[in-house]
């Protein structure tokens, strides 16, 4: 009976369903998208600076003290190598100095890096737009040898070739002194890493600032950003081992990057907001069909109450209407947004419009949805849920009808 009634106006059933089906389509395919930029934004930026997680000595991330350290990297690097969820790690080391060209001198972070696993761990090497990357050879102090950002290089007025001063201080106190030449220079795409870093072989950085073959970071690189809380955990039971005074601590891309965090809980609260206001107009259109099924068919509820149907029966029924139409749309809707989702998480969408904001989080290109149980699931069920309430109101209504007024109903 109830999939009776809801065919007797084609038109307005139709209309319906298609409303709820166009908002299930548009949660399926938005939220898709939201999560695949975030996913973009994350990998894209931990390659460039962060990785998905740091093992460094404790408090280095709020002052980064050039004395507080990893004492034996080789250590913490033999445990991090033995995960298999692990993609790739490297060792870096940090310094502030000034950096003096013939005309200019800006104060930057000098990092020591290892030419061979820093190329595996972030983006740095393919960044380079002139010249080339650092190589092993490159450990020799006697030819010392820099990348600088394209923006640092600009403002110092230097170019492939020329030298650079570093002076600083060193762990032990000492004087950090060096010239090295520009080898590279890189554009990331980020302009406060452009603008504030050079980077040298680790070798030659523990060389000149006393390191004893101490470094400041393990910087660890997953191979999918949901092995990171696993990699996290067991790092951090390893280290207990090798720490006994509790010195360092693992820190994921959230604690390394809480701007980033913050900027995607902003996004994903706006999205939300948008989504159920779509979501409260498909509950409208749903609840003003079926105001307009009960006054219109008031005399046939008298009928039926009168041969002895009960109002909670009719009530049912009602509710069951609405269920089969919200229902239909739904299918309809998380179907047609599936396939249209996985359609553009191959190909991808093109974002060259916006490359110059989402430069600033290393993405540029195309960006592709990422289509999961929870972004096909959670905006329909989220329409399923206020659709039926939506259609609650009307149902009830039915129960306070009298059998004799509703017959003369006109």
């Amino acid at each position: 009976m109830a999939w009776r009634n809801i065919w007797r106006n084609p038109r307005r059933t139709i209309l319906t369903i298609s409303a709820v089906a166009f908002a299930s389509i548009l949660l399926v395919f938005m939220l898709s998208f939201q999560f695949g930029s975030y996913d973009a934004m994350i990998n894209s930026s931990v390659k460039i600076q962060t990785g998905h997680l740091q093992i460094q000595a404790k408090g280095y991330q709020d002052k980064q003290s050039i004395q507080r350290v990893v004492p034996h990297p080789d250590e913490v690097g033999e445990i991090v190598n033995s995960l298999p969820e692990v993609d790739a790690y490297t060792f870096r080391a940090k310094a502030f100095s000034l950096v003096s060209s013939k005309e200019r001198t800006y104060g930057v972070v000098v990092t020591g890096i290892d030419p061979a696993g820093e190329a595996e761990v972030s983006t740095l090497k393919n960044s380079i737009r002139r010249g080339r990357y650092l190589s092993q050879d490159d450990q020799n102090r006697e030819s010392p040898q820099a990348l600088v950002g394209k923006l640092l290089a600009r403002n110092l007025r230097v170019g492939l070739g020329d030298e650079l001063t570093v002076l600083g201080q060193g762990r032990d106190g000492s004087i950090a002194a060096t010239v090295v030449k520009i080898k590279g220079i890189y554009s990331s795409g980020l302009d406060a890493f452009d603008r504030n870093a050079i980077h040298i072989p680790l070798k030659l950085f523990q060389d000149i600032y006393s390191m004893q073959g101490a470094v400041h970071q393990v910087v660890v690189v997953a191979k999918s950003l949901k092995d990171v809380s696993e990699i996290k955990k067991t790092v951090s039971a390893g280290i207990k081992n090798i720490d006994t005074k509790h010195f360092l601590t693992v820190l994921d891309w959230e604690a390394l990057m809480p701007g980033l965090r913050q900027a995607i809980e902003m996004d994903l609260v706006s999205g939300v907001i948008y989504y159920l206001i779509l979501i409260m107009v498909v509950a409208f259109s749903i609840l003003n069909t079926f105001l307009m099924a009960i006054f219109e068919r008031t005399q046939e509820f008298g009928v039926l109450m009168a041969i002895g149907t009960s109002p909670g029966r009719l009530t049912r029924l009602l509710l069951i209407e609405s269920l089969s139409m919200t229902m239909i749309g739904i299918i309809t809707g998380v179907v047609i947004g599936c396939l249209v989702t996985g359609y553009f998480q191959i190909h991808g969408i093109d974002i060259s419009g916006a490359s110059e904001l989402l430069g600033q989080y290393g993405i540029s290109g195309r960006l592709h949805p990422k289509l999961s149980l929870l972004s096909a699931t959670s905006g329909p069920a989220v329409v399923l849920m206020i659709t039926f309430l939506a259609a609650l109101y009307p149902a009830l209504k039915v129960r306070g009808l009298k059998p004799v007024e509703a017959l003369t109903y006109v």
